[in-house]
């Protein structure tokens, strides 16, 4: 009698989910979206309360989502900073940023909006990154839904610089390197060195660059950074590199620190 009293009154009571309980899908196992999938990486020790910070990103080519949910220089980088990682799936392993109106960043901003339904989503913090074909794919979603991105974080891939982005993000940082032979470094008018950011340049309203700087994330990376911090749009930052097309270790942690560290100060 006492076993089934307990029972009825266990019926009785709301459920509620575990602050640590996972969603149905994270890591390998991929979110599925309208016939078409993201995979998620969310960070360590969340209290599964607190918005999150977000980072979409844009694998390279024949690439998908499960590399860069374990990637050490990506996943790696948000999960140890309180950073939700988004890695959307493109399709056939590569993604349409050749022309504007691309249905890759209609899927993208719809990854968000079906992420934010899993995970509380801090609307204020959403950063887009790539590598290779996939940095062109950011830049392709900040030029056409960049009104919502606190930061475009750009790896040796950009679009065709005289291109007319209807929107912007608030920021823009790219890294390059000058012996890049697989999406070459592109090199501007009379050799220009910093014509890799010339349309966010124009874009955002910068003039002459407003600071310089060097710095390494490892004994092998070290960048020449330019800044253009008074834009009246937003700010852009360049990172150069001397090596070729690759992920320079410690990039997107060190840009994630100094773009967290700026909003909370």
């Amino acid at each position: 009698m006492r076993t089934r009293l307990l029972l009825l009154l266990a019926s009785l009571m709301p459920t509620f989910a575990a602050a640590d309980e996972t969603p149905e899908c994270v890591g390998q196992t991929p979110c599925l979206l309208d016939g078409r999938s993201y995979h998620v990486k969310p960070p360590d020790d969340w209290d599964g309360v607190t918005p999150l910070p977000v980072m979409l990103h844009f694998h390279g080519w024949a690439r998908q989502g499960t590399l860069i949910v374990k990637h050490g220089r990506i996943s790696g980088a948000t999960r140890k900073r309180g950073v939700l990682l988004l890695a959307p799936n493109g399709i056939n392993k590569t993604w349409d940023f050749w022309d504007e109106g691309s249905p890759d960043t209609d899927f993208a901003a719809s990854v968000i909006e079906d992420a934010a339904k899993r995970y509380p989503i801090d609307r204020t913090q959403i950063f887009v990154s790539g590598y290779s074909y996939g940095s062109a794919m950011a830049w392709r979603y900040a030029c056409e839904n960049g009104s919502d991105v606190r930061a475009l974080l750009a790896v040796s891939g950009t679009l065709n610089q005289n291109e007319d982005c209807a929107t912007a993000p608030k920021e823009v940082r790219h890294v390059h390197g000058l012996r890049d032979n697989v999406l070459d470094y592109p090199f501007g008018p009379d050799g220009d060195e910093l014509y890799p950011v010339a349309l966010w340049r124009d874009r955002l309203g910068c003039d002459a660059p407003t600071g310089t700087d060097t710095y390494s994330t490892t004994s092998k990376d070290t960048f020449a950074r330019t800044i253009w911090a008074d834009c009246t749009g937003g700010k852009v930052v360049f990172d150069q590199h001397p090596r070729g097309h690759f992920i320079p270790r410690g990039w997107f942690a060190q840009q994630l620190d100094e773009l967290l560290e700026s909003s909370s100060s």
